[in-house]
C-alpha cells in the first residue's frame, strides 16, 4: 500500500506542477503590466494559492519518504535484535 501511495503522490505532484507553472508567470506578468489586476479575475489567485498548497504538501511528503523508510527500517532492526537477545 505504501508503494502505491508513494507512486500516486509522485504522479499527483507532477500533474499539479504543470498548471502551477503556467498560472504563476501569467499572474506575475499580469500584476506588473500596465493595467494591473484587471486582467485576471481574483479566482485565479485563489486557485494559484490552492495549487501551491497542494504542491507544498505533496512535495514535503515526497521529501520525507526516505526518512520515514529509514526510521521504519531502524525500528524493525531494533525489535528483531531484542527478540534475538531473548
Amino acid at each position: 500500500m505504501k508503494k502505491f501511495f508513494n507512486k500516486w503522490t509522485r504522479k499527483f505532484h507532477r500533474w499539479i506542477a504543470i498548471p502551477t507553472v503556467i498560472i504563476i508567470p501569467l499572474a506575475v506578468i499580469s500584476k506588473f503590466s500596465g493595467a494591473g489586476a484587471e486582467h485576471l479575475p481574483p479566482q485565479i489567485e485563489q486557485f494559484q494559492s490552492i495549487l501551491m498548497l497542494l504542491l507544498v504538501i505533496s512535495g514535503s511528503y515526497l521529501y520525507l519518504i526516505p526518512y520515514f523508510t529509514k526510521w521504519a527500517r531502524n525500528r524493525s532492526k531494533k525489535s528483531s535484535a531484542q527478540l534475538k537477545s531473548i
